[in-house]
């Protein structure tokens, strides 16, 4: 075979036997700087006892302590605060007991909760949703003994309960009463409560606006709710929330975050709210309101008519609106169905829902006579707007 290029082939020089001879020369030296900081090590180990470590101090001691001096005193009031007020706050653990398919008695935990000594009789005020469900009640005090509670009431409108436990009255402490009526945005508060199961903790923050509104239990709107910064996460439910002189100004409630965990939102129920249910849950087990003993059209029907306000469905004889003449839906004698009597305001104020209509009807007592403002035959041609006097009765 032949080409017409010949292949060629790299030819060997004589230059790589005389690398590898210096290679092989200085292959001793290499060794020795490798090995230089071994036997230096093994010589001081030797030596000494022990390796050289950079930074150790055989003489180091604890730094002297510097003196504290006084503590400030915003601090002092807030440490003040604390003791005077955590000693009437508590820590409550639900349950229900019952029988499971073979007879045996079973107790399911439901959840835990804050809440705090509302008098010497042993009465303790938490949330509904705290107790919600349960049957067995059992409340840890500030000094870390345990008793169980009955539920003596509790009112899901305003999300507010009431227990009792047995303690002698020198084993009590109840919080101080302070109100709600003219809190200002921007004012300091203090929350106490059982975050978490973490017993007896404190937060502060500020009122971050009043006036709130936010749906509770029993799917009715707590009007006046307070909202403020200082954290409340589960566990804080039914504690307290403090003014700077330890008074208490809200029951906390709710938070508002997607995580279930504080974001610097959250509401308590206001104390002069509390100060109207609890003296009822007391004396009757249950919230008596004054009211009209009648029912209302629901507010999406109400909007899909065009109207606004708290329209009558039925009423009950012998009730506030029996007797006010006030009138409900009912069928003529062709059988069309006429709307009742329409509710617009109350003693002047609108009202545009029947929320914010039985809420305006919570600022009376049962048998204040009040003024309401009713469009009778709405959306006929003998539409009128009349004035009715009401003496409210007692409702459940």
């Amino acid at each position: 075979m032949s080409y017409a290029n010949p292949p060629s082939y790299p030819q060997r020089t004589s230059g790589g036997s005389s690398g590898m001879r210096t290679l092989v020369a200085l292959l001793p030296l290499f060794i020795l700087v490798l090995a230089l900081p071994l036997v230096v090590g093994m010589w001081v180990f030797t030596r000494y006892g022990a390796l050289p470590v950079a930074g150790l101090d055989p003489a180091a001691l604890p730094r002297p302590i510097a003196p504290a001096g006084d503590l400030a005193e915003d601090e002092k009031a807030t440490i003040r605060l604390f003791k005077q007020s955590s000693a009437s706050v508590v820590y409550i653990t639900t349950s229900e007991v019952g029988r499971d398919f073979s007879m045996n008695v079973l107790e399911i935990p439901h959840g835990s909760g804050s809440g705090f000594i509302w008098d010497e009789k042993g009465h303790v005020v938490t949330n509904y949703h705290v107790v919600q469900g349960s049957n067995r009640f059992r409340v840890t005090l500030a000094d870390q003994s345990t008793v169980s509670a009955v539920l003596i009431g509790g009112d899901p409108n305003k999300d507010v309960a009431v227990l009792q436990i047995q303690v002698p009255p020198q084993g009590l402490t109840p919080l101080l009463i302070g109100t709600s009526s003219k809190l200002e945005v921007g004012q300091k508060v203090f929350a106490i409560g059982n975050p978490f199961g973490l017993d007896q903790t404190l937060t502060t923050g500020v009122i971050s606006g009043v006036g709130r509104q936010i749906q509770g239990q029993s799917g009715r709107t707590i009007d006046g709710m307070i909202q403020t910064d200082a954290a409340i996460n589960p566990g804080n439910s039914g504690g307290p929330l403090l003014d700077s002189r330890g008074r208490l100004i809200g029951v906390n409630t709710a938070i508002f975050s997607p995580s279930g965990a504080s974001a610097g939102i959250g509401f308590a129920i206001p104390v002069d709210t509390v100060q109207r249910v609890v003296p009822q849950l007391l004396r009757h087990g249950k919230v008596i309101r004054p009211g009209l003993a009648a029912s209302y059209v629901p507010d999406q029907v109400a909007k899909q008519l065009g109207l606004k306000g708290a329209l009558i469905g039925n009423i009950k004889p012998g009730g506030a609106a029996y007797e006010a003449g006030l009138i409900p839906i009912r069928r003529d004698d062709e059988g069309e169905i006429l709307l009742g009597d329409l509710i617009v305001a109350v003693d002047g104020k609108p009202v545009e829902s029947i929320d914010a209509f039985l809420n305006e009807l919570e600022n009376h007592n049962v048998g204040d006579i009040i003024k309401l403002t009713v469009i009778r035959g709405a959306r006929t041609s003998s539409e009128e707007s009349l004035e009715v006097s009401v003496t409210l009765h007692g409702v459940e």
